[in-house]
């Protein structure tokens, strides 16, 4: 039994103190001018009129254990500014309650690209002549969930365990709340409670989970979510998809050239990923018309149902039309981690993003010890994006004067459907709402020489958005089969802000699709 004495007065920070340790359950007793008081009385009449409080606390509360930086959240993020710091000879704590490497190792990213690649291979072939002949099998689905599985590690994260103890991190399973300043309370999986105490920096890397839309019985009934669909054993016979995002369309057209017979996207929206330029949506539809996968947009669902967990699932679009299928993949969008870390007791409000300044501090919060890098700051919700502004946090705590700027400009982004879709920077519209003279050019995928080379029916659009001012790019946008890898040129164009004459020197190797810059350049009027 430990004495812990806390002196009252009109100090807010100790009565959450007693507030704290009465809610963990770890007072035993509490005594107040010698009268004592039993463990968890409401800490007002606790305070009343008394001018020191005697906390029994039980020995489950342990001492507090120090570190240069506190990490909460393992992920893609948060893994990057804990090897970042403990290579600066920083000492790091990194708490997390699931497994080390967060959703994109085991739930999002990495399956979901391994569960496309295997279709978009066969895809690719058959644009061959000579090769396609040589497909004379189906589609291996046991084969590739096998590969899906091996590339999650069956879900066991001992080799990401492995990683962050050999470079010097201490992971700390269990959940971790903030309880003031620089303190963070990890409840662990055996029940205790062990304190740590940063003397930099405590650095939220918590995530996002799936946006649960209110539609009536959608709470009710099972669905799955990208974590079901990612880690999926069997292929339904009939699929829907609720919402026409990135998780929504990609998950489609998997699972339909996994052999699913009936594919249903639902969208609320005028067009498939709305957030891209228009001649996205409308050219990812035409694909998906041609392997069969049926999209409605403008569609607004209003009610879902199913008698038992292994009854179909019956989905009302608010036209009165019904649609069934056996498995519902419930793809709305994300909601940031953050309702139960602590966000109160620092003054911010639980639930929601965590507002940060380009230095990836917390706003709001004196003292700038407080960070959110990754979704829960709702700046760029990609794991590249999170690992970038890991990057910057990192240099921000080692005392470097520096900003996370690409988060405004620069952001790139792919989505691997077949045809992918990379995009960079702005849209035009983001762009005119901004208050940028803008022009456009554009050029067909397909009508470069490498379309040739590389098979038949290739097609898709390369654009660029022209800052007229500056005659700088600020946003570009390709849509193509594996166009992706041509992004990064786009991405060094925007975030460089090479101007115009300068790219007119860069040689494109031919015939590389590459050679899309020199002719939207030469559409340009260079």
């Amino acid at each position: 039994m430990h004495l812990l004495p806390v002196t009252s007065g009109d100090s807010a920070s100790n009565r959450r103190r007693v507030s704290d340790f009465s809610a963990v359950g770890v007072v035993e007793a509490l005594a107040v001018g010698g009268a004592p008081f039993p463990g968890g009385q409401p800490c007002s009449e606790l305070f009343e009129g008394a001018h020191t409080v005697t906390l029994f606390v039980r020995g489950r509360l342990g001492s507090m254990d120090e570190f240069d930086v506190i990490v909460m959240g393992g992920g893609p993020a948060g893994e990057n500014i804990a090897g970042r710091c403990t290579e600066c000879g920083l000492s790091i704590a990194m708490v997390e309650s699931e497994l080390l490497g967060g959703e994109c190792s085991y739930w999002a990213c990495m399956p979901s690209k391994t569960l496309l690649r295997p279709g978009a291979v066969l895809e690719a072939v058959r644009r061959v002549p000579g090769a396609r002949e040589a497909v004379t099998g189906e589609l291996d689905v046991r084969a590739a969930l096998a590969r899906r599985d091996d590339v999650v590690g069956n879900w066991d994260d001992g080799g990401q365990v492995k990683w962050l103890e050999g470079a010097g991190g201490t992971l700390v399973r269990g959940a971790g709340r903030l309880t003031g300043e620089r303190v963070v309370e990890v409840e662990q999986r055996d029940g205790s409670i062990r304190r740590l105490a940063a003397r930099k920096a405590v650095v939220i890397a918590t995530g996002s989970d799936p946006n649960i839309p209110p539609i009536e019985g959608l709470q009710d009934i099972r669905t799955w979510a990208s974590r079901d669909i990612t880690s999926a054993k069997d292929v339904p016979r009939r699929l829907l998809v609720l919402g026409g995002g990135v998780v929504g369309v990609e998950m489609a057209q998997a699972w339909r050239r996994f052999g699913c017979e009936e594919v249903t996207v639902i969208a609320a929206s005028d067009r498939l990923l709305p957030r891209n330029e228009p001649f996205v949506g409308d050219q990812l539809a035409a694909a998906f018309a041609e392997e069969g996968i049926t999209v409605f947009t403008n569609a607004r669902a209003t009610r879902a149902s199913r008698e038992a967990d292994d009854a179909p699932v019956t989905v009302t679009l608010d036209d009165g039309r019904e649609l069934t299928g056996d498995e519902l993949l419930v793809a709305t969008g994300r909601r940031p981690r953050t309702s139960d870390i602590g966000l109160e007791t620092v003054g911010l409000e639980p639930g929601k993003y965590v507002e940060v300044d380009d230095q990836l501090r917390a706003t709001g919060v004196p003292g700038g010890w407080l960070f959110a890098i990754g979704d829960c700051n709702g700046r760029a919700l990609l794991t590249h994006m999170g690992k970038y502004q890991a990057r910057i946090a990192t240099d921000v705590i080692r005392g470097r004067d520096v900003e996370a700027w690409a988060d405004h400009r620069a952001v790139p982004g792919v989505i691997f459907t077949d045809p992918q879709v990379a995009s960079v920077g702005l849209t035009e519209q983001a762009a005119r709402e901004r208050g940028i003279d803008v022009r456009t050019v554009s050029y067909g995928v397909g009508d470069v020489a490498a379309a040739s080379a590389h098979g038949e029916g290739i097609s898709g659009t390369a654009q660029l958005v022209v800052d007229e001012s500056r005659q700088v790019i600020v946003g570009a946008t390709f849509v193509g089969p594996e166009i992706g890898e041509l992004l990064h040129s786009a991405t060094v164009a925007v975030a460089g802000e090479v101007a115009l004459d300068t790219l007119w020197h860069a040689v494109p190797s031919f015939p590389t699709f590459s050679e899309l810059w020199l002719r939207l350049l030469e559409a340009y009027g260079l």
